[in-house]
């Protein structure tokens, strides 16, 4: 298995405000106090997009694939390699379930969230380290861009998880 394909759900792994070294499968809560920089009009509803992130995040943690997808829109779409989009359920269980066999240690290294109308990007830098199967260490990382859009219910749902964001820049 490749370390992009393992890894490629970093982007949903954000915590909000995080401090830059500070392990979100350690936990680090969305009203901790840290170095997030917040773009987004209102705070409140900062706070709820980032909450869809802590949300997913805390289901990898968990390991709950059910929670993991509960946390984006059906037919949403997740880059599990850099230019790889997939889509579906039964594809995106496969996906989590793969990222979720390296027990992956996330550190993130800052959070933004634009916000216009219904539409949010939450932009952050991640690293990660896992084990493969076999024992072999894996280390990878990136920029991650989430989209997500508002639901007619209110609540946030992820749209677009890319945690390639950069890797046109890498060469």
């Amino acid at each position: 298995m490749s370390a992009a394909l393992l890894s490629g759900i970093g982007g949903g792994m954000s915590y909000g405000r995080c401090r830059s070294t500070q392990s979100a499968l350690m936990g680090c809560p969305a009203a901790a106090g840290g170095g997030a920089i917040r773009k987004a009009g209102k705070m409140n509803e900062t706070n709820t997009i980032q909450a869809v992130i802590d949300t997913m995040a805390g289901s990898f943690g968990a390991h709950d694939i059910p929670g993991v997808l509960a946390t984006y829109e059906p037919g949403a779409v997740v880059v599990g390699a850099p230019g790889v989009p997939e889509s579906g359920k039964a594809v995106l269980q496969a996906l989590f379930q793969r990222f979720i066999d390296v027990d992956p240690k996330f550190t993130f290294h800052g959070h933004e969230i634009f916000q216009s109308g219904d539409i949010a990007l939450h932009l952050s830098r991640w690293s990660m380290t896992g084990m493969l199967p076999g024992g072999s260490p894996l280390q990878d990382g990136g920029l991650s861009a989430v989209v997500l859009r508002k639901q007619t219910n209110g609540q946030w749902l992820m749209v677009i998880d890319n945690p390639y964001g950069d890797h046109l820049m890498k060469g």
